[in-house]
């Protein structure tokens, strides 16, 4: 149990130093206590695979040693966020994409390497399975953000315009969708097309209820097919910042109820909810110090008091 009347975010830390991986303890030092970003990618170093990706559950519902397109999008993440996602080890994360590509030039939710280790049971493990834009929007936002250039890029950002360009023009989305096409439109480089695209996309996630806009009315909004029961998405999991393009979705007030009931989501232990499937003990306790980190660095973003 974390400390009685403690600060969010010295209850977090509790939570974080009793439960988290080395790396998530890293990376809450590095956010919240003045730690350096070196500490953060010398944890990192741990789960990459000698073909430049990376494996070994990075990305905790999938299991395993090889290296697969979401764990090494994890990967983009933490370096981008500690501001290393510019040297040689993206390069050979680059090159590491080229070779896992679908023959149009993205990446598919899970290689078939993976084959014969544990994994989510959602995911399914095919031979030869097809680009993904949960996969690809993310890794290609965060690329381009950070004004890396490599020729893996031009054929997986023509994938992802095609993507995003059908998205909400009759067939209905999902939140992760989404939110993959939100991680690169926030970083595209054509920023007239991207913020278009936004507001088409956001025109969607209101019309078909995608965000729950009242937190006290959750349980009027329809879950999609295949998510936990209570696995809702709310305002602040699109607009995780100010200055990503979902912010306009939503009204202040709209915003507000969303952070308020972010920040009263915080357990006793200290840590936050993880509010989709659990498939796996182990996958539930890796994945909640994520969720705690990333929940305070969106209360952070927007002023909230920690």
């Amino acid at each position: 149990m974390a400390p009685s009347g403690a600060s969010a975010v010295a209850r977090a830390e509790h939570f974080i130093w009793l439960t988290a991986r080395v790396l998530e303890q890293r990376r809450f030092a590095f956010h919240f206590l003045g730690g350096g970003p070196d500490a953060v990618e010398a944890a990192l170093t741990a789960y990459e695979g000698d073909d430049g990706g990376f494996g070994f559950a990075l990305e905790p519902d999938l299991r395993g040693p090889v290296s697969q397109p979401l764990h090494t999008a994890h990967a983009l993440r933490v370096l981008d966020e500690i501001g290393h996602c510019r040297d040689r080890r993206v390069e050979r994360v680059c090159r590491y994409l080229t070779a896992v590509s679908t023959p149009d030039g993205a990446l598919p939710a899970l290689h078939p390497s993976l084959r014969g280790y544990p994994a989510a049971p959602w995911i399914p493990v095919v031979d030869d399975p097809p680009s993904d834009l949960l996969a690809t929007g993310p890794v290609v936002g965060l690329l381009h953000g950070n004004e890396v250039w490599h020729a893996w890029l031009f054929r997986a950002t023509d994938f992802c315009w095609a993507a995003v360009d059908a998205l909400g023009k009759g067939a209905r989305t999902h939140p992760y969708e989404v939110k993959a096409a939100l991680a690169f439109l926030d970083g595209a480089p054509d920023r007239a097309r991207a913020e278009a695209a936004a507001e088409r996309l956001g025109r969607a996630v209101r019309e078909q209820r995608l965000a729950v806009l009242d937190p006290e009315r959750a349980d009027d909004h329809p879950v999609p097919e295949g998510y936990a029961p209570g696995e809702h998405h709310f305002p602040h999991d699109f607009a995780r910042t100010p200055a990503s393009l979902a912010r306009s979705w939503f009204t202040d007030a709209e915003l507000a109820r969303s952070l308020d009931f972010l920040a009263d989501a915080q357990e006793p232990d200290g840590g936050w909810p993880v509010l989709w499937r659990a498939w796996a003990p182990g996958t539930l306790l890796e994945c909640r110090p994520m969720v705690t980190i990333d929940a305070l660095l969106t209360l952070r973003a927007y002023g909230r008091p920690l």
